[in-house]
């Protein structure tokens, strides 16, 4: 019986620890980061050769795990810093500290920085430069730049258009559509990101953090999110008709209404269960970007 009950108890910690992982390295976000590059790869830059050699090629496999291992680590280093601030905020969701220890969870921040920067070095000194890049500024991002009003947003959301710019940079195709699609990324990631500060507002200001909602208030805020919300519809809507594709008009058709829903939806939320479905319909939204790419 005992040794029965040892093992129960070692596979419990095991489940939780592989539970623990997923929730804390966010690998639906991963999961979408991979697809946004390997759609880049295939619709954007396009290659001579077939479907099968683009999937399969090695060097770009290590341009997209070296882009997700430095996401993870960012992820980590994230969650280590803001253990206090999310024990309010999620509470269900705080897995340094609970699950895995600090100095493991410090550690492995380490190694997957390596990891990561090792892999960019061996592509391209390009590579290496970005991957050295987005690793300091995460680090940066997590220990000071996120509790402060509109940097942290703008990293996260720069950080998120430099994964797609980096494709169209490692195989020098300067193709002006990838450009397009990253300020689109960008944009929708820096909504996004202000969505969540309103969603975390109650941790953020117990703690010291002077994020948008804090400084300026929500009404405010909301306002600062239709401006980029506009910049966002401009941006595609111009591009769309200066370069007369069709499958970029009707996108932009077929988005409107869940644009107005999305105003809707934003102009009456008042709750964190409100700004979280507002944070997840933004994910959705940068899904259906990637998707767009097939028929471009």
């Amino acid at each position: 019986m005992p040794k029965l009950l040892s093992l129960r108890l070692s596979e419990s910690y095991y489940l939780k620890a592989i539970v623990g992982l997923i929730q804390l390295v966010r690998v639906p976000n991963l999961i979408l980061l991979v697809v946004t590059q390997y759609f880049t790869r295939i619709f954007l830059i396009g290659a001579n050769t077939s479907w099968k050699h683009e999937i399969f090629d090695i060097n770009f496999f290590l341009l997209v795990l070296s882009t997700v291992i430095i996401a993870c680590a960012g992820y980590i280093i994230n969650d280590y810093y803001d253990i206090k601030i999310d024990t309010i905020n999620k509470p269900d969701k705080v897995v340094i500290g609970r699950i895995f220890r600090r100095r493991v969870a410090m550690a492995a921040h380490t190694v997957l920085n390596v990891i990561g920067v090792g892999i960019g070095f061996y592509l391209s000194k390009y590579i290496f430069l970005i991957n050295c890049l987005a690793a300091v500024w995460l680090w940066f991002y997590s220990n000071r730049l996120k509790r402060l009003p509109f940097f942290g947003n703008f990293s996260i959301a720069a950080l998120t258009a430099l994964s797609i710019f980096e494709v169209d940079i490692y195989f020098m195709r300067f193709n002006p559509h990838i450009y397009v699609f990253g300020i689109f990324a960008l944009f929708i990631s820096l909504i996004r990101e202000i969505i969540k500060d309103m969603e975390d507002i109650k941790g953020d200001m117990r703690f010291g953090c002077k994020t948008l909602p804090i400084v300026l208030g929500i009404r405010k805020t909301k306002i600062i999110i239709y401006f980029f919300l506009a910049l966002l519809i401009i941006t595609i809507t111009g591009y769309a008709n200066y370069t007369h594709n069709s499958a970029m008009k009707y996108y932009c058709l077929l988005m409107s209404i869940p644009t107005v829903y999305f105003i809707y939806r934003i102009y009456f939320a008042d709750t964190k269960r409100e700004y979280h479905f507002l944070s997840m319909y933004c994910k959705l939204i940068m899904l259906s970007g990637a998707i767009i790419m097939i028929f471009l």
